[in-house]
């Protein structure tokens, strides 16, 4: 536990609480630690923190039509990495068919959110079906494959040399945000008994960051049963019911789903919007010192950001303030929209990221100026 220096204090002209009554014709900037857990000051200011004429430089934000992502490999394991640090990796897999082999990651967790599509996965536990909106997480070393009639779109995130575990919930206790009775296990059913076969199986595994190959005169995937509390886990993004507030708007760690040592994810899902006429209605304005930011935007009208469409993701190193576009922060003050229809997955992380050439060409350019007032 660190003993942060402490010591609340007011100065100047400033709410007595964070994001509610702002002083008129102020704009609330939050410098935060610890990525919204850590000690936090509310500035105000007379414009707005993202007011720029032009930003140049590796601290610059980022945004990448993923859609354009074109590579189609076969095996997971060498899906394009997009961007990555010490402790994850993220990867965009696209893929339609019948994998002819199997995949292990002996590098960490993974976890795949399925963006488009859906279709049957196999694995060590048994099988799991799976659709557009599902989280699934496979424990380090899971034996798997996937079998599907539709285009799929993956996004997979890596804790490397980790594990996930789910949030500590607090005070609103461990059935808020979602149950942890949803979160459905393979099962050893009839679709898991007719893949079974005694015929040659590859299975490819990776092992910090190489591939290697071991061969099997049968299918591995061969379990008569289980039992124990270690197995993949697969949620859908519609069997979370996010904390809301009509008087206060919840920061992003609010909403957190899934935690690893050196960062967080959290999904974002339709709420109601802040009712409260004094109260914040949108993403405040921040500056989180301690932690990159990542957004994957999978479906909906993303109420903090314009020309921002499924499937692009942004990208907010830390160290430059951040927040809403100027015409989203104009329609939240007059309170136009009541509540939210956005479904996005956050990636915060407590180490800078690397960008990849993979993004190199499906970056848009523009993103930085798109927070200029017009």
């Amino acid at each position: 536990m660190k003993n942060w220096i402490s010591f609340p204090k007011v100065e100047g002209t400033a709410s007595r609480q964070a994001h509610v009554r702002l002083p008129a014709g102020t704009y609330e900037r939050e410098m935060g630690r610890e990525g919204f857990f850590g000690p936090a000051t509310q500035m105000h200011h007379a414009h707005p923190p993202t007011g720029w004429t032009s930003f140049d430089g590796p601290l610059r934000p980022r945004a990448f039509d993923l859609n354009h992502v074109d590579q189609m490999p076969g095996c997971p394991l060498e899906a394009p990495a997009l961007m990555g640090n010490g402790a994850t990796q993220v990867r965009l897999w696209r893929f339609k068919g019948r994998m002819d082999h199997l995949v292990r990651n002996a590098d960490g967790d993974d976890l795949l959110f399925f963006h488009q599509g859906g279709g049957h996965l196999f694995c060590d536990y048994g099988h799991l079906e799976v659709r557009e909106g599902d989280y699934v997480v496979l424990p380090r070393n899971t034996c798997w494959r996937l079998e599907t009639d539709e285009a799929v779109m993956v996004l997979m995130v890596e804790a490397t040399n980790d594990a996930y575990k789910l949030p500590h919930k607090g005070l609103v206790g461990t059935h808020a945000i979602f149950d942890p009775a949803v979160l459905d296990v393979p099962a050893l059913d009839d679709a898991f008994q007719e893949q079974k076969h005694e015929r040659e199986t590859l299975v490819r595994v990776k092992k910090r960051g190489q591939l290697c190959a071991m061969t099997y005169p049968f299918n591995p995937l061969d379990a008569v049963g289980w039992h124990g509390d270690l197995a993949p886990v697969r949620l859908n993004w519609r069997d979370i019911r996010p904390l809301m507030s009509h008087r206060y708007h919840l920061p992003p760690s609010a909403h957190s789903t899934w935690i690893a040592g050196r960062f967080i994810i959290c999904t974002f899902v339709p709420r109601p919007i802040e009712s409260d006429p004094e109260a914040l209605k949108l993403p405040y304005y921040h500056s989180n010192e301690d932690f990159d930011e990542v957004l994957f935007y999978h479906r909906g009208q993303f109420f903090s950001r314009d020309n921002i469409h499924p499937g692009m993701v942004t990208y907010h190193p830390s160290g430059f303030p951040h927040g809403p576009h100027p015409k989203a922060y104009e329609v939240a003050q007059k309170f136009e929209r009541k509540e939210t229809d956005e479904v996005a997955v956050m990636i915060d992380t407590r180490d800078p990221l690397d960008v990849y050439p993979a993004m190199e060409g499906v970056e848009w350019g523009g993103y930085a100026d798109s927070w200029k007032a017009k």
